[in-house]
């Protein structure tokens, strides 16, 4: 090999090495397990219809997908949509929904209100890991945001002791 040559890979190991931080570290993150969030979807719905409420349950995870929906019987078909977007708004904006709502309600110029999937209605609440937002529960259909809302916290009470 030529000493220009040698030079060239030299050369590009020095500008390789300025790529990366030396130290960089791989991220942890705590996700919400199914189950759990099957738990938190399951006892939402269940405390909703014990108490006649048809209702749509849905739990999104740390970035914003669905991980669970449940649409219930005789439940209104937008239920299963606002549930979703409620549980996106929570997760999104790391409060309940509820909070948002009253922000758009405060500043209706706000422009966060016109972002896809989100919605300023109560009825989700964010589900953490100690102080981590990991995603969120809606809950859609009961006569109140305030009352899905109540068992959107039922489901994540379900399930406290698993999310220190």
């Amino acid at each position: 090999m030529t000493s220009k040559r040698l030079a060239s890979f030299a050369a590009l190991g020095a500008f390789a090495a300025t790529l990366a931080p030396a130290n960089a570290e791989l991220l942890t993150q705590k996700i919400l397990p199914t189950p759990v969030a099957l738990a938190i979807a399951q006892t939402a719905y269940d405390v909703c219809y014990q108490q006649g409420y048809r209702i749509s349950v849905t739990v999104v995870g740390e970035e914003g997908q669905i991980l669970i929906a449940i649409r219930g019987d005789g439940s209104s078909p937008h239920t299963f949509e606002n549930s979703h977007r409620k549980a996106y708004t929570s997760r999104t904006f790391r409060t309940p929904s509820g909070e948002f709502a009253q922000r758009v309600k405060d500043n209706p110029t706000l422009s966060a209100v016109h972002l896809a999937n989100v919605i300023a209605a109560q009825g989700a609440l964010p589900i953490k890991a100690g102080d981590v937002v990991i995603g969120a529960v809606g809950v859609s259909g009961a006569p109140g945001g305030d009352k899905d809302e109540a068992c959107a916290k039922a489901g994540i009470d379900k399930v406290a002791d698993q999310l220190k």
